[in-house]
């Protein structure tokens, strides 16, 4: 099962970033910064590290970090899109 934006917040029990499982996380999923709810949406991408939009979170290079608050991938959680 995978999980998008729209029904990601229903999902209960999901914890962390993935749990590890990038199966689990749709291409269009949103994730959410823990520390300091900055959201990646792969529709928009990362101006500041050059990811193009259309870039599933799960495809971010290994080196990717959070570009507000320099959190590891790991901190970010399957999110709602506003």
């Amino acid at each position: 099962m995978t999980y998008s934006c729209e029904d990601s917040m229903n999902y209960q029990g999901f914890e962390g970033s993935f749990m590890g499982d990038a199966s689990r996380i749709s291409d269009d999923a949103c994730l959410e910064c823990k520390i300091c709810w900055y959201v990646y949406d792969p529709a928009e991408g990362d101006d500041i590290e050059q990811i193009p939009p259309g870039t599933p979170f799960t495809q971010l290079p290994e080196h990717w970090r959070c570009p507000q608050c320099d959190g590891d991938k790991d901190q970010f959680m399957v999110t709602g899109k506003d």
